[in-house]
């Protein structure tokens, strides 16, 4: 392969392949607990979230996608609206996000696995003993997956999304019956409380409205991205949308708020209607389809994250080992790899010890500002490509999400002490960023 030659990557993915992978990028499960938990006044929140997030981004990233589409994605964008160094800025932040991202939601779904085999189940999930080696072989066979290739590792992803939807279904059945026949545990008001918590909330709103970005960081392995990427992003956006809004609603007609716990609520939520209706099996199908849902969503998101770092590789800002395919698989085999090792480190980190939960629970606060970030180059990406309107409101809405994320919460011993945690953290994964950046190959020409 001459020097300026890019590796071929396997095109696997379809429109009906894409439309479930965002799905599964979207529809977070784990979501819809903490909106609940919030109250039904998250109901316009989600609808807000919506017309003033969604839409734009879907606007975005659909004539993004159409303009340049490259494998890389947002990485790619920001490169062409800004220059190497804002490029490579935006897809370290996210990288190091979705590292952090992958323990959280693998242990939330583990917490709600458990609810397949009943009270002795859920007591065991807290036992490190078995909590450990369950979501440490999780995420290796997620990963492992990716390597093999799309040819395998979209499966999980597809059965994920198909999974949450089922999710949403079951859930909206659930609360209809169950409300019709016994009431509605929740008195719906649509007006949010103008309470701090609401207001914080808001950032995990954004948050849950991101995904769209992720299926243009594999366009080098879609069939025809510039038209297939922009129609997935359209249909998977109203459904995702319509996803958050319906099972808010049901998991509040089966629960109250303050009953639903925002890391186990949707598991609740389907043990509760369970035993209203006299259906034992219920619980554990239930929590049966949600943790294939969260093990789509993990593989989704590795396929795109484990990307990143090969579109930054083939521009020599990393090491060029990142930039090679395995010879047999045709994927980049050290990018999985590598992240494979540094998420398992994370993982063991919110594991072992209490100090360790601490100091790593700072990092898990810094997810929200790091994943955000990104989007704000999108947006202005987008504006800066023609869509003035969208990437305007977009990028608003993340700055705003950016800054209530950095609100300390309630109960906090030291203000002063959070945001210097919080803002210093962020500051240093910025600086780390540019020594790499200022060190690499490619800055050197």
């Amino acid at each position: 392969m001459s020097p300026n030659e890019t590796p071929a990557l396997r095109r696997e993915l379809r429109l009906w392949h894409l439309v479930l992978f965002n799905l599964s990028a979207i529809a977070g499960v784990r979501w819809l607990a903490a909106a609940a938990h919030a109250g039904p006044g998250s109901l316009s929140l989600w609808l807000l979230a919506a017309v003033a997030f969604f839409l734009p981004s879907a606007l975005v990233v659909s004539s993004l996608s159409a303009r340049f589409p490259e494998e890389g994605g947002f990485y790619v964008w920001t490169k062409h609206a800004f220059g190497p160094w804002h490029g490579f800025l935006c897809a370290w932040v996210y990288f190091v996000s979705n590292i952090l991202y992958f323990p959280t939601l693998l242990l939330s779904g583990v917490a709600m696995a458990s609810y397949m085999f009943g009270e002795s189940g859920v007591r065991y999930s807290e036992n490190p003993v078995y909590a450990i080696p369950v979501t440490v072989a999780v995420l290796w066979l997620a990963f492992f997956v990716n390597l093999v290739g799309l040819r395998v590792g979209k499966w999980p992803g597809l059965m994920g999304g198909v999974s949450t939807y089922l999710i949403a279904a079951l859930l909206c059945v659930f609360g209809l019956v169950v409300a019709w026949r016994f009431g509605s545990a929740t008195h719906f008001q649509f007006v949010p409380e103008a309470t701090w918590g609401n207001l914080n909330f808001w950032s995990q709103i954004a948050l849950a409205m991101t995904g769209l970005e992720l299926a243009p960081i594999l366009a080098g392995e879609i069939h025809n991205p510039g038209k297939n990427i922009p129609r997935a992003a359209w249909l998977s956006g109203f459904l995702g949308a319509g996803f958050y809004m319906a099972g808010t609603a049901a998991m509040l007609a089966l629960l109250s708020p303050d009953r639903i716990s925002p890391m186990t609520g949707l598991a609740q939520a389907g043990d509760l209607a369970g035993t209203r209706l006299g259906a034992s099996w219920l619980s554990p199908l239930f929590a049966l389809l949600i943790t294939l849902g969260v093990i789509g969503q993990l593989t989704t998101y590795i396929a795109g994250n484990t990307r990143l770092p090969f579109a930054i590789g083939l521009d020599r800002y990393l090491p060029a080992a990142f930039a090679k395919l395995h010879p047999r698989w045709r994927t980049p085999h050290v990018s999985i790899l590598t992240q494979a090792v540094l998420s398992t480190l994370f993982l063991l980190l919110t594991e072992l010890g209490e100090n360790l939960r601490a100091a790593y629970q700072i990092l898990v606060d810094m997810v929200v500002i790091a994943t955000l970030i990104p989007f704000v180059y999108i947006f202005a990406a987008g504006f800066k490509f023609g869509q003035r309107l969208a990437g305007t409101a977009g990028a608003i809405i993340a700055g705003i999400a950016i800054v209530l994320s950095c609100s300390p919460p309630p109960g906090i011993s030291s203000v002063w002490l959070f945001e210097l945690k919080i803002v210093g953290g962020t500051a240093l994964l910025a600086i780390a960023g540019r020594a790499i950046f200022v060190n690499s190959r490619g800055a050197a020409g």
